[in-house]
């Protein structure tokens, strides 16, 4: 584009702006309705011939046959799922460990005696009251008592409960219960409300109430942890938290070791708690966050809670998770955590609460919807705002095969256009290669660079980056092969956001197991950083649904990786001491020094043959050469990766890459 063209832009994000933006959105649309109408006219003709197949007269006499046959496959492949006999042995025992993991969260976690004691007299740096804000609506009995003695419980004693009761008339032992405690305790404020305004208006009329400068929000049939204010103190006094947050478990029956799902979180991740609340309870925060608006607002009820999340942490200045489980929820009939049907108007007021956020933020056009992990776990479809070259970088040397196939699927399946291939040959020696780079040079979208000198992936790639015309770089391996046609698409809808770094996709090997699903720093027998949901099932959902939305992460594999060109440079590209292991993540955690927001999105798949191209790093020279930079890449980040994953969780194992607790 040139420079008098660009100058022509309308202004980004004004009307006119997204005006053109959707048009150019709708000529799209018309190549792919053509592409789309010849996929269905091939989906017809495989249709008819299956159809010719199963009204032969020989497929119908063997279906007693192929119900066997399809048995034993299942069992097979069951097996297979789960690695075999090893796997299903491996299984157990991480069972058995779960168990014992469950169970130090639970009343076993609660302070003895003297730790009590200590925390109860510990003198705080600050003067802090939290009003913890309780909406009460014909709370069974048994719920009440646990909650209002779950808060007396409290080592930290600097606390108000504000209680407002829109109980109807045949619930009114819940006034005379709640005026009993208040009698015996002055912190405990009690309101009886002439009708009731639901979860709103009722929470709102605590606030009324509160006279702490920090505000906790508490459900009238939960429980919480006896040392929770006191966690929270020590991180207001210590971090100067605004905004604070911990781990939770749902539980059902009479005691909170009855565990359904423990919900162990990442810190503070703004995408995430787009596509999904993962905060939820225990929310604490200074009064002055509300800046004189509402708590909770009316019109998204259901999902209020969300809603002043969302809010709320865009104005904090310091969120701070507490890695601890601390907040029982507990899971009855009629209750969110039992069921989310129960209250079917949620998922309407979750979508309506993210737009709210999303269009506060300048973002217009773009589309909400459920995701197959759950109905309130959200895809978010971002507009592209310009139709910017992408340059994709591909480093090979030999592998022909490999190569074709990468660039095939590129040039066939991608509906994105504005894209071209820097293929960087680095001391290639078959002539089937070079043949193929002709052909390839006479492609208007591809060039071939050469590089020389010995194997070194990130010089490789920063002279790719150096050849490169576009302004968004894409980092692809010669051993991938694209799987989504709208890949392109799914990348640069984050890449483009002035906040964000890296973007990853979702990589399966051929059987449709999973490669990468974002990286961990710490994970792996090294201690340096691995992949989750490593070898998990195509069509599994993740631990608490994270197979199913995007996310912030620390790191993206280099596999497939986008950024901004102008980031790429500024953080000065891959770290050439870094030859061949973990300069990707050392990439990524530069930008996120920075301060931008790494993200993996699992709506960009391919396939990834790992280690066709180059082999395996566990043995002979190439062990000793990934040995030492592990030990380069620990010595910069060391201080990070012991501080533990920010967006992974403490309480998780760094053996095992599924999200197993550890002991």
């Amino acid at each position: 584009m040139s420079e008098q063209e660009n100058q022509n832009l309308p202004a980004e994000n004004s009307a006119e702006y997204y005006r053109e933006a959707l048009e150019k959105e709708k000529q799209k649309n018309v190549l792919l309705a053509g592409r789309l109408a010849d996929a269905m006219a091939q989906v017809q003709d495989k249709e008819a011939q299956l159809m010719r197949i199963k009204n032969n007269p020989l497929w119908k006499l063997s279906k007693p046959f192929r119900v066997c046959m399809h048995w034993v496959i299942r069992q097979k492949n069951r097996i297979r799922n789960l690695g075999g006999i090893k796997g299903i042995v491996r299984k157990l025992s991480s069972k058995k460990i779960e168990v014992q993991a469950r169970a130090q969260h639970g009343t076993a976690s609660f302070p003895g005696p003297e730790e009590r004691r200590r925390q109860e007299e510990k003198v705080f740096s600050k003067e802090v009251c939290i009003s913890i804000l309780v909406p009460l609506y014909n709370t069974p009995e048994k719920f009440l008592h646990d909650m209002i003695t779950s808060v007396t419980a409290q080592t930290y004693g600097g606390w108000e409960l504000c209680l407002a009761d829109g109980s109807d008339d045949k619930h009114s032992y819940v006034g005379d219960i709640c005026r009993e405690y208040a009698e015996k305790d002055s912190r405990i404020k009690y309101r009886k409300l002439e009708k009731n305004m639901g979860i709103s208006g009722n929470t709102n009329a605590c606030c009324e109430m509160a006279t702490g400068n920090y505000i906790g929000l508490f459900d009238h049939d939960d429980v919480l942890h006896p040392s929770v204010l006191y966690y929270y103190m020590e991180a207001i006094c210590e971090k100067g938290a605004d905004y604070i947050y911990c781990d939770e478990c749902t539980f059902q029956g009479k005691s909170v070791d009855n565990m359904i799902t423990l919900h162990f979180k990442p810190d503070y991740s703004p995408d995430n708690l787009c596509a999904n609340n993962y905060i939820c309870h225990f929310s604490v925060f200074a009064r002055e966050l509300l800046d004189s608006t509402e708590l909770f607002r009316t019109q998204f009820d259901g999902s209020q809670d969300h809603d002043m999340i969302l809010r709320l942490t865009a104005r904090a200045k310091c969120i701070v998770h507490i890695p601890k489980l601390l907040y029982y929820w507990r899971s009855h009939k009629g209750s969110v955590a039992a069921d989310i049907n129960a209250k079917s108007y949620a998922i309407d007021a979750a979508k309506g609460a993210v737009s709210d956020y999303l269009r506060g933020k300048g973002y217009a056009y773009f589309d909400i919807e459920s995701t197959r992990a759950f109905e309130t776990i959200f895809r978010i479809k971002y507009p592209i705002l310009r139709d910017d070259k992408i340059s994709i970088i591909i480093a090979n040397k030999d592998h022909e095969e490999d190569l074709r196939r990468c660039i095939n699927s590129i040039l066939e399946a991608s509906t994105y256009q504005n894209f071209e291939i820097v293929v960087v040959e680095n001391n290639s020696k078959e002539p089937k290669i070079f043949a193929y780079y002709e052909e390839l040079k006479a492609h208007p979208k591809i060039k071939v660079v050469t590089y020389t000198g010995e194997f070194n992936y990130s010089k490789i790639n920063n002279l790719g980056a150096k050849e490169a015309e576009g302004k968004y770089l894409l980092f692809l391996n010669n051993d991938t092969k694209v799987i989504t046609v709208n890949w392109l698409e799914e990348l640069l809808m984050y890449a483009q956001r002035e906040d964000v770094g890296a973007v990853g996709a979702k990589l399966y090997y051929p059987d449709y197991t999973i490669q990468h699903a974002g990286i961990v720093l710490g994970l792996g027998a090294h201690r340096t950083a691995g992949h989750s949901h490593y070898k998990v099932n195509k069509e599994n959902l993740g631990y608490m649904g994270r197979l199913c939305y995007a996310q912030n992460v620390s790191a993206v594999t280099g596999a497939c990786l986008m950024v901004k060109k102008s980031l790429f440079e500024e953080v000065g590209g891959l770290e050439e001491g870094l030859a061949v292991a973990l300069n990707d993540v050392d990439f990524c955690l530069k930008l996120m020094k920075k301060g931008y927001w790494n993200i993996w999105t699992p709506f960009a798949e391919l396939f990834h043959y790992e280690s066709n191209s180059r082999g395996s790093d566990l043995d002979g020279e190439r062990a000793e050469r990934y040995n030492a930079e592990c030990a380069v890449f620990k010595e910069k980040w060391g201080s990070l990766i012991d501080a533990g994953d920010p967006f992974y969780n403490v309480n998780f194992s760094l053996d095992r890459s599924d999200y197993s607790l550890k002991i």
